[in-house]
């Protein structure tokens, strides 16, 4: 199996992962351009206003410029203005419940934060994995998150797109793996003793290959249901990565439900956050 890749955001495998690497260089570039002149300007008045440049001009009764105002003025509000534009285009290009771009039909993942674990749930494959994402290069993925107990963050630097799981709640992630490979995925909120140890494996496979997993993951003659949850769902760092084989229907629904839910009720509303 390949090592997980831990080259981090600058270092993208899919579209969202790119283009925020291009909005952290482009705010990179933005803000040198205040921050070199400022720096050299520095030291050359430094260097020229030395107590031995005997044409340094000192002038105690100067109060005011027209020219210098408008300097000092002018650049920060273009800064301000340049970075404001790139997080304003960037914000809606790249709202996390906004699909990636692609001919091929999404596929969809539940991913539900537990502690400390996580659980992918394929719901129109019938299988579930716990700590590893297997999911087919170049094809769109659509993830509907959720959390078990306390709030948590699910992020694949590679792939981009930090987004908060929450009881009772579902966020919508977007993302696309574009090449065979395996992601390093973790969790960006602490959530307890076993937190430094809640991380997960996308894997990227040709889709060959994926389909080869998908046959592997439907022969396990382990179930996915209510009483498999609970007993999942209870703290601990999972030991390995199981795969379950059958998956109760509408369990994702089931789970939202029991974190919703006040002690003694049978029921709560489910909450969703496109």
């Amino acid at each position: 199996m390949q090592t997980p890749s831990w080259q981090g955001v600058l270092d993208p495998h899919g579209p969202v992962a790119a283009a925020e690497r291009t909005i952290l260089l482009n705010a990179t570039v933005i803000m040198l351009a205040v921050i070199v002149p400022v720096i050299l300007l520095t030291l050359a008045f430094a260097w020229w206003f030395r107590a031995g440049n005997k044409w340094a001009r000192r002038d105690p009764d100067w109060a005011y410029s027209g020219a210098v105002e408008v300097t000092v003025w002018a650049i920060p509000t273009l800064v301000v203005l340049f970075l404001g534009g790139i997080a304003w285009i960037g914000s809606h290009d790249l709202d996390p419940a906004r699909p990636v771009a692609s001919t091929a039909q999404p596929m969809n993942v539940q991913v539900v934060s537990l502690d400390w674990k996580w659980l992918f749930i394929y719901p129109d494959l019938g299988v579930a994995s716990v700590n590893r994402l297997v999911v087919p290069a170049g094809v769109p993925l659509k993830l509907h998150l959720t959390s078990a107990s306390v709030m948590n963050s699910f992020f694949v630097p590679q792939l981009g797109s930090q987004i908060y799981t929450m009881a009772g709640m579902t966020t919508t992630l977007h993302l696309r793996a574009d090449q065979a490979g395996t992601y390093a995925g973790l969790s960006a909120q602490f959530s307890g003793d076993g937190f430094s140890d809640m991380r997960f494996d996308t894997v990227a496979l040709p889709p060959a290959q994926f389909a080869q997993w998908l046959a592997s993951a439907r022969a396990s003659p382990a179930t996915l249901d209510a009483a498999a949850y609970a007993a999942l769902a209870k703290p601990g760092v999972a030991a390995s990565s199981p795969a379950f084989g059958h998956v109760a229907p509408d369990l994702f629904r089931t789970i939202l439900s029991i974190s919703t839910r006040p002690a003694g009720a049978a029921s709560a509303p489910v909450m969703a956050m496109e």
